[in-house]
């Protein structure tokens, strides 16, 4: 059963790596066909900005990002419980987790949410900016230089705090396991 749980959670970590290379790659593609001061066209007090790639690159990373912040604090929480009988679950909250897996946990959230707000907002300036409607009051905008890539920057951060959490987490969890297991070779 112990085979299981480690393949699965194996697994997991596996799925939250590859969405996050995909988010890093996407927000890469994203910076490099965003909006560019040449796409805007000026009449007079209005202008517009065509929708660029970069708007479905952006949101492309939106999902990838928030699906492995997910599945990867899914580890997390699910880790803490030794065993899925009923009565090992009810004390699994008795379980001390190292204070470096809470800390890491929360850097991991602040660098997500932050991510979030770069990255949409890059990917809503990306979207089509019609005459006279802009993104905001009437007025275009474009993405500054590097938002993107630091977006993706940010994410690797999250998601490497996220694995540290996660593994300090299971080892927590596999070693509570293994010290109450009978020890055969003294009966």
């Amino acid at each position: 059963m112990e085979k299981l749980h480690l393949f699965t959670f194996s697994f997991l970590l596996f799925i939250v790596l590859s969405l996050a290379l995909l988010t890093f790659v996407f927000c890469f593609f994203a910076e490099f066909k965003k909006s560019k001061g040449k796409d805007v066209k000026i009449d007079g007090k209005l202008c517009e900005i065509p929708e660029s790639e970069a708007f479905l690159f952006g949101l492309t990373a939106l999902i990838c990002l928030s699906a492995a912040q997910m599945i990867g604090n899914s580890i997390f929480f699910f880790g803490n419980c030794p065993n899925s009988n009923s009565k090992e679950r009810t004390s699994c909250c008795q379980l001390k987790m190292p204070t470096i897996s809470y800390i890491l946990l929360i850097i991991s959230w602040i660098n997500f949410g932050t991510c979030i707000i770069l990255i949409s907002t890059g990917t809503s300036m990306n979207n089509r900016q019609p005459y006279g409607k802009g993104w905001l009051e009437g007025e275009c905008y474009l993405v500054k230089d590097g938002v993107f890539v630091g977006a993706s920057i940010l994410a690797f951060v999250s998601f490497g705090c996220t694995f540290a959490s996660a593994l300090i987490t299971l080892r927590k969890r596999y070693q509570v396991v293994h010290d109450e297991k009978p020890n055969k070779s003294t009966s």
